[in-house]
């Protein structure tokens, strides 16, 4: 299949194949090469848009947490009090719409190596802000952290234990870590 040289979407097909090249391969294992392959473009593609391997990681996963914040946030539209927020983190830790295994494996990949990359790690540290922003309408600072964590490790959780809790369990967990805040004002 030819492609024109404008293609205008090739961009971000080749951001869509970094993403699925590391959820397939990891990170160590990702060449210009495979991602190329991956997205369908000349392997010239590569260095045309993006100034080296760090460059593109960098935007990929940029690109991939926008999207991840997106849906994150679709969890509490319509959302107008503590409760609702409460309900929506619930949900939002015990469905699976999320912590599909392509994201999990992205946020394992992003996890790892941001501590190697301060282009990453400032990824990481913008994408929590976002997730804070978001319960921060609801919550203080303090319980916002707190309930950020809390659903950062249930995610994980959920999906890696052998007996997940139940979604009454999840709730009452995240109705306690709320109501700390309320009986410290």
């Amino acid at each position: 299949m030819s492609r024109s040289p404008n293609d205008p979407q090739r961009r971000e097909k080749i951001l869509q194949a970094t993403l699925d090249t590391i959820a397939e391969h990891g990170i160590h294992a990702v060449t210009h090469r495979k991602i190329a392959s991956c997205a369908g473009v000349p392997l010239g593609s590569m260095t045309y848009y993006f100034d080296g391997k760090e460059s593109l990681l960098e935007e990929a996963f940029t690109w991939f947490t926008q999207q991840m914040s997106q849906q994150y946030r679709q969890f509490f539209a319509g959302v107008t009090g503590p409760e609702m927020a409460c309900e929506s983190i619930t949900t939002l830790i015990h469905s699976s719409s999320v912590t599909t295994a392509h994201n999990m494996e992205l946020m394992y990949q992003l996890y790892a190596f941001m501590n190697r990359s301060a282009a990453l790690k400032s990824v990481m540290q913008e994408w929590m802000k976002m997730s804070q922003m978001t319960l921060g309408q609801w919550f203080d600072p303090v319980t916002t952290r707190a309930l950020d964590a809390f659903i950062e490790g249930m995610t994980l959780h959920f999906v890696t234990d052998r007996e997940p809790l139940s979604r009454e369990e999840i709730r009452a967990m995240v109705g306690r870590i709320a109501a700390s805040s309320s009986s410290e004002s």
